[in-house]
């Protein structure tokens, strides 16, 4: 596992290139990914140190990546964002790391990014 490593999952590519800027900024290397159904194939081959899902997407939703991520046994925290009024109970329902609702504050995020990174 990387910890300057951090894969995103979402289907926006507005929000995508967003936290690419902002991560990279900081000093991380940013892995994206706009289709969930590659994110579990993307996540084992890039061994990120932190995911960043996105819970409402086509196909498969982001909840269902996090459990499909539980189940395949990996270890690596999961911080989930949405801008759902449910979205913080469907995460931790997930068992999500972590939950910020849309729109977030840059800094809160990158808090709780540096947070799940040093575990």
């Amino acid at each position: 596992m990387n910890n300057k490593k951090i894969l995103v999952c979402d289907d926006d590519p507005g929000i995508l290139e967003m936290l690419e800027l902002i991560l990279e900024e900081e000093g991380y290397e940013v892995v994206l990914e706009d289709k969930s159904v590659n994110a579990l194939k993307k996540i084992k081959a890039e061994a990120p140190g932190l995911v960043l899902l996105d819970i409402w997407m086509p196909v498969i939703s982001g909840d269902q990546v996090l459990r499909a991520m539980k189940a395949d046994g990996m270890p690596m925290p999961v911080l989930m964002y949405s801008a759902s009024t449910d979205g913080k109970a469907i995460a931790n329902a997930a068992g999500a790391d972590e939950f910020l609702a849309k729109p977030f504050d840059i800094d809160v995020l990158l808090n709780s990014v540096s947070r799940l990174l040093e575990r």
